[in-house]
């Protein structure tokens, strides 16, 4: 079978297609033949040697996989078409997984469309519904809204029934957050973040920030809470992990929350199949209708990791075999 293998610390550049043996299953495995696969950052990370995970070489690269089984696996029957997060691994035409990560994709869920759900949107899932306890009718300010983890967040806000307020960088990247739901938003840089909430807010504040940037954004964004708020750590995409007084969350009855999804899906693999089935109904329903950047063939992984790496990707960027 064929695989894109990474055999050097070289960057997506340095990848390949390789013929490999086909995967044999283990003891609570199952093969899954794959028909798309869900890229992202961390991929041109893990590549560099960069990713807070560091297998061995070669391995292939692609933690969001979307295909069909080879043969039953617990209550899943052969042909039955399923999605699953694998970590790496994915970008081959078979891989033995996990039965207990294995999930069923529903009809009017296409392949490119699961392959792309896990990551970003199972962790805005996450981050909201567990971390954040967002209740209808709260309000949700989302920084970074116009990237992958953001747009994830403000479907997810939206339909959970919270009001809105996108953060991103230009105006153009502010009307894309409003065709996925935002209610408002904020251009930043170029605005006071602490004096924007509070007047889009009344001056109540947000009761959740969900910030995927860090840097200079989170302390007036912790500044901006609401009595009782919660603030969401989802990511340094701002490349500064900011230093906050915590003073802020005392005089705030606030709380600062860590969103680590990868690990919480470990530790809680029956609250990641809730997660997972809510999307994928949503999505089903013609509710969810997540933004693919693009599709490629398994060959030109390196081509689709090069849009991510120059952070030119509006939507999901996909695999397709």
């Amino acid at each position: 079978m064929k695989a894109a293998l990474c055999k050097t610390l070289d960057g997506p550049e340095a990848l390949s297609l390789e013929t490999v043996p086909e995967p044999v299953a283990k003891p609570g495995q199952a093969i899954v033949t794959i028909k798309a696969v869900g890229l992202n950052f961390a991929d041109t990370l893990i590549t560099r040697g960069k990713y807070q995970y560091k297998p061995d070489l070669p391995f292939a690269p692609g933690a969001e996989i979307a295909g069909v089984l080879d043969g039953p696996a617990g209550e899943l029957k052969a042909g039955q078409r399923v999605l699953a997060y694998v970590g790496w691994g994915g970008a081959a035409e078979r891989i033995a997984v996990d039965a207990e990560a294995l999930i069923p994709v529903p009809d009017g869920v296409s392949d490119v469309m699961a392959a792309g759900l896990s990551v970003t949107y199972g962790t805005a899932m996450h981050g909201l519904r567990e971390r954040g306890r967002l209740k209808a009718g709260e309000t949700v300010v989302v920084t970074g809204a116009a990237g992958g983890a953001g747009q994830a967040a403000v479907e997810v806000a939206h339909l959970l029934g919270a009001r809105v307020i996108a953060v991103a960088s230009s105006e153009e990247k502010l009307a894309l957050t409003r065709r996925l739901g935002a209610d408002d938003g904020i251009l930043y840089p170029g605005s006071d973040l602490k004096e924007a909430v509070r007047r889009l807010t009344g001056g109540k504040g947000a009761d959740v920030v969900y910030d995927c940037i860090g840097g200079d954004a989170s302390e007036p964004l912790i500044r901006a809470l609401a009595w009782k708020g919660r603030f969401l750590v989802v990511g340094f995409a701002a490349g500064e992990i900011p230093r906050i007084p915590l003073n802020l969350l005392l005089v705030k009855g606030a709380e600062a929350t860590g969103v680590f999804w990868g690990e919480a899906i470990r530790r809680d693999p029956q609250g990641h199949r809730s997660d997972m089935a809510q999307l994928l109904n949503w999505v089903a329903e013609g509710r969810l209708k997540p933004i693919t950047h693009g599709t490629f063939p398994l060959a030109e992984i390196s081509r689709a990791l090069a849009v991510l790496d120059a952070r030119a990707a509006r939507g999901k960027v996909v695999l397709t075999l």
